[in-house]
């Protein structure tokens, strides 16, 4: 039985969205300007895939040993960070929100390929990071993914269906764990129920009492 023939294996015309030429120049400008820039240098960075097609908001700050595959297909607005090692691997669109952090080693995967066909056939579908979140150390998202607004995944998880908005997620594939709380939240939580007041009786059975207090 033949499960897989790479022999078969064809790339479709325009996956890559930009001519051969093209793709192999950013991939010399990445190793040669962008991986060999000093750490402080953001704006430099920010200029060069903005030069490739990015969008890219202010003071977002992406690392030298970030590696992005294709820029004509990355978004990624204000305040963002992109820590050491991250991949995204953007054979189709990835949308990242504002303020919101990929952290040191994770890797977003927006492309794969189908098993059951041996050609090996490939595939892509475009992943969304919503404003506010944070991917944690060495997260995985699959093709197809959106995270919703605020949200955490922690560290080493796997994400390989879409997850809601406010809420701390972890596991391998990621679950929802709980709520995300902020500080002011928090204090609502934990201050509400010592501030509460009950009723307070005078005397035993002043409650039958208490009409004759009352102006009819």
């Amino acid at each position: 039985m033949q499960f897989q023939n790479l022999k078969d294996f064809k790339l479709p015309p325009g996956f890559r969205g930009k001519p051969a030429w093209f793709v192999q120049t950013w991939w010399l400008v990445e190793m040669l300007f962008f991986k060999m820039s000093p750490q402080f240098m953001y704006g430099w960075r920010r200029f060069l895939l903005r030069c490739f097609g990015a969008t890219i908001g202010k003071k977002v700050m992406i690392r030298p040993t970030a590696h992005i595959q294709f820029p004509w297909k990355l978004q990624i607005d204000d305040y963002s960070w992109i820590g050491d090692h991250v991949v995204l691997y953007n054979l189709d669109e990835i949308k990242i929100g504002s303020h919101s952090v990929i952290s040191q080693r994770s890797y977003l995967c927006t492309g794969s390929h189908h098993h059951q066909n041996t050609d090996f056939s490939i595939y892509k579908k475009p992943i969304t990071i919503q404003n506010q979140c944070w991917l944690a150390a060495d997260v995985f998202v699959a093709p197809g993914i959106d995270i919703g607004e605020g949200t955490v995944v922690g560290s080493r998880s796997s994400v390989f269906k879409s997850l809601p908005a406010a809420k701390i997620c972890y596991g391998n594939p990621a679950m929802v764990i709980k709520d995300r709380l902020n500080h002011d939240d928090i204090l609502k939580v934990v201050l509400t129920p010592a501030l509460e007041t009950s009723a307070v009786e005078l005397w035993p059975g002043f409650a039958d009492y208490k009409g004759l207090f009352v102006d009819k």
